[in-house]
């Protein structure tokens, strides 16, 4: 089957623009994977970077990374992206417009990562990197109200002391425009223990940490997010029902999953977007929150995230409400300022539901 996006032909066209005004937040968004086509092209162009596409529809078709056969050869697309995002204008550019784009989509509240040694390869600093990307996301959220703040991530392919180097630079941003520090990349044959003490440092910093697990390997790197980096949340969690137990664990202590579904069909963790598990984890009570995870190579907005979760997964305006409160509630914003946003989005979806019962699927939802 093709990982891209369900038909969405059958959905009342009025339901889908109610999901759009569905007031929602964004946990697992990559920088370097969420850039607009036209921006790529430009910022290539002007470096001298000839691309295969010279019109931004075309691009995107090509970015979008639907031949992929693991986690791994979805990541080698970003090398493409990466190679615009080495100067403080690019890399502000990028996260400015991530937020306006976001907005417009309904998001309210957007925790965009990156692992900021990704784009010191010519010659920025850290500091350079963390202050481009705060200006953009805060230009953004001045023009738009959508708040954004950051996540620091290290690659697990990367030896020490990079992770901790991240680590180090999250934390000395913390209060200003860092909420969490993460670890990302390819996750087969490069456990998360071999971070740890990366993940100890920020935790005694106290900085809330995420970890990727469970998506490019089982169940058992998940339990390592949880029992060795002591995650806050899972960054996709897809393969969690390998492990009874922990999914237990998880789901009575709340520990909230940021799964992405369509990213996750393309690296074939998940076998269609019908059949992904977070049905199942949904059903069993878990914190669950719908994501991009990459805006260009998943080819996808958060609208139509929800969107397929009604086509595929037959869930109803009050579960995708559910689902966007989760997100609200699992943000790593400070319980005051996550209590505000949460509310008001609350209200919204109130008054937005009254239109609910005069949009229906056209059919039944895919199975």
């Amino acid at each position: 089957m093709s990982a891209s996006l369900p038909p969405t032909a059958s959905l009342n066209p009025a339901f889908v623009a109610l999901l759009r005004a569905l007031p929602k937040a964004e946990l697992h968004c990559h920088l370097d994977g969420s850039l607009r086509p036209g921006t790529l092209l430009a910022l290539s162009e002007a470096r001298g970077i000839t691309l295969p596409f010279h019109e931004p529809a075309a691009l995107a078709k090509w970015m979008r990374v639907d031949d992929a056969h693991n986690l791994e050869e979805y990541l080698a697309r970003f090398e493409i992206t990466l190679a615009v995002m080495q100067t403080a204008e690019e890399i502000e550019r990028i996260a400015h417009e991530l937020v306006l784009d976001a907005a417009l989509d309904g998001v309210r509240y957007v925790e965009v990562r990156f692992c900021p040694a990704l784009n010191m390869r010519e010659g920025l600093t850290g500091d350079d990197v963390m202050n481009a990307v705060i200006r953009g996301l805060r230009r953004g959220e001045k023009e738009t109200g959508t708040v954004a703040r950051c996540i620091v991530c290290a690659l697990r392919s990367f030896p020490w002391p990079h992770s901790m180097d991240m680590a180090e630079l999250a934390v000395a941003y913390k209060n200003n425009g860092v909420v969490a520090f993460d670890l990302a990349g390819g996750e087969f044959g490069n456990p998360a223990h071999a971070h740890a003490a990366a993940f100890e440092y920020a935790r005694n910093n106290n900085l809330a940490v995420t970890v990727h697990a469970g998506e490019g390997d089982g169940a058992e790197s998940i339990h390592e997010a949880v029992h060795r980096c002591g995650a806050n949340r899972i960054g996709h969690g897809t393969r969690l029902q390998e492990d009874p137990s922990l999914e237990a664990y998880i789901v009575d202590r709340g520990i909230a999953l940021e799964v992405c579904p369509t990213s996750n069909v393309q690296t074939r963790v998940a076998p269609t977007f019908g059949e992904h598990p977070m049905r199942r984890y949904l059903a069993l009570g878990a914190r669950i929150t719908v994501n991009t995870d990459n805006t260009m190579m998943s080819g996808v907005t958060l609208t139509e995230e929800f969107t397929a979760c009604a086509q595929w997964l037959g869930w109803d305006f009050a579960t995708l409400c559910t689902v966007s409160l989760n997100a609200f509630d699992a943000a790593f914003l400070p319980l005051a300022e996550r209590t505000v946003l949460r509310a008001k989005a609350a209200r919204e979806m109130a008054q937005l539901a009254t239109d609910v019962p005069s949009l229906f699927l056209a059919e039944e939802p895919v199975e």
